[in-house]
This record gives C-alpha cells, structure tokens and sequence, in this order.
C-alpha cells in the first residue's frame, strides 16, 4: 500500500510546492482548512498529516488537538509547520501532539527525514509485531487513546476467539465506531485489514498456548476458530515462516 499524507496548509503555494515534492513517493491529499481536512480524515486512510500552524478558523494547534483527542484519527502521526520562531510555541505544537515540528522557511532533507522516520517506525513496529508470536498487542501504541483502543480490541477478538468469522459489524460497535471508521483505523495503525489483524491475533494465541504444551493441536485449533488443522497449518507457516511441527520442536529446542 502506498502510504497517504494529507497536507493542510491555506497558501496553494504551499499546498502545490509539498504535493509536488512528495507527489512522487507518497499519495497526496490537501486541504485549505480544518474542515476540509475533517473530511477527509473521514473519508481516507491517511497514514500522516502535515499542518500549517497558522490558518484562518480553526490553527493548527486546535486542529492537532482535536486529532489526537479523537480515537478515529488518533495514530496518525503529526509534523506542524509554523513561522513562529518561540520556544512557547515549540511547547505548544508539544503539548498539543504534534509528532514533530518544523519552523518555516523549512529545509526539505528535513521534512523529508522527519516524515520517513515517523512512517519507517510505524512500519518497524507493524513488522515487529506480525513476526513475533509473543510481541505483544499494545507494542503499535502512539497514545493512551490508541492503548485503550488496541485493549478492547484485544479482549473482543479473545471472547469470540473460538468463532471462525467473527462478526466485523458487531465488533465496530463495541468499539463505539461505523465499519468504515473501524476499518480505516485498524489499516492506518496496523497496515493490516480487519481480518488479517484478527487472524494474527489467533495465531498468537495457538503459538502461546503451543508453548504451554498443555493441549494437543487439535484442541488449541478449536480454541483459536480455525476450521481445519491445514488450514491452520498453512497460516500459521505464512505468518512465522516455519510449520506448526517445526515451531514444536523449536520450543523443545529452547528448554
């Protein structure tokens, strides 16, 4: 997936200047406001936002408070904009969430650093978190927002483990979110879809209770809702690159 950026500035010079700049490596969305940038939060998975700090209505401090209080938008990652020169207003982009913050006239390499780095941990993270069967749920988090997020998912996704299609519908709405926010949300934070994040959390789940070895396989994939043990094997050898068997003998290895 190419990674999106939603730039929102009130000068199209500006607007015209990053989009041009970044157009070649990234998907880009503008906005010359806050209300137009609300929009498309809504409507887009946006993986990290770009904001002039001052903008007629509602600044970019107000605008980046407003993200990072909000549980739809919260992981998205900020890099504020601004000409004020002040260590207040440094503190202030801070305070407010801002991920990063660069005074203008900027330099491009650091822009440029700046949103690679931000975009390159997430993915670190994400990776981390796929391969390693006990790297645990909360390690994404950017927020407490986010935390208690990944928490209620979690404990959801535990209480119908043993379902093979958990019920995506029902799952928003625990959630206090549509289907589209829910989806947005978890493919922006996770760079996965709904059910593929479900189906990893299963097998983390079959990989700790294999490394209890309390329960025979068959039993630890009736818990976990697969509905064949080859079904499971070939998932479980896509996500951690080695068969069920092998992953036994691998834990006998390390006693």
């Amino acid at each position: 997936m190419t990674e999106t950026i939603l730039i929102i500035d009130d000068e199209q010079d500006v607007l015209d200047f990053l989009s041009h700049i970044l157009g070649y490596t990234y998907k880009i969305f503008t906005a010359p406001e806050a209300g137009k940038a609300q929009q498309l939060l809504d409507e887009e998975i946006i993986h990290l936002i770009i904001s002039d700090v001052m903008m007629p209505g509602m600044n970019g401090f107000e605008l980046c408070q407003l993200i990072k209080s909000n549980i739809a938008y919260s992981h998205i990652p900020i890099i504020l904009l601004t000409s004020k020169n002040t260590h207040q207003a440094h503190i202030e982009g801070l305070q407010v969430g801002a991920d990063a913050y660069i005074q203008k006239p900027f330099s491009v390499d650091l822009l440029l650093s700046q949103i690679q780095n931000l975009l390159k941990n997430r993915i670190k993270i994400k990776d981390h978190f796929a391969s390693d069967p006990f790297a645990h749920i909360q390690v994404p988090v950017r927020s407490k927002k986010d935390e208690l997020f990944l928490q209620q998912l979690d404990e959801y996704i535990n209480a119908h483990m043993k379902e093979p299609n958990i019920d995506f519908d029902a799952l928003a709405e625990h959630l206090f979110m549509s289907r589209a926010t829910f989806y947005r949300k978890i493919t922006a934070l996770m760079s996965l879809s709904p059910k593929e994040f479900v189906d990893m959390t299963k097998l983390k789940k079959a990989a700790a209770l294999m490394s209890e070895n309390r329960l025979t396989l068959p039993e630890i994939i009736k818990l976990t809702g697969f509905s064949s043990e080859a079904g499971f094997s070939r998932s479980f050898e896509a996500q951690y690159k080695m068969s069920p068997e092998a992953y036994y003998a691998s834990l006998q290895e390390g006693e």
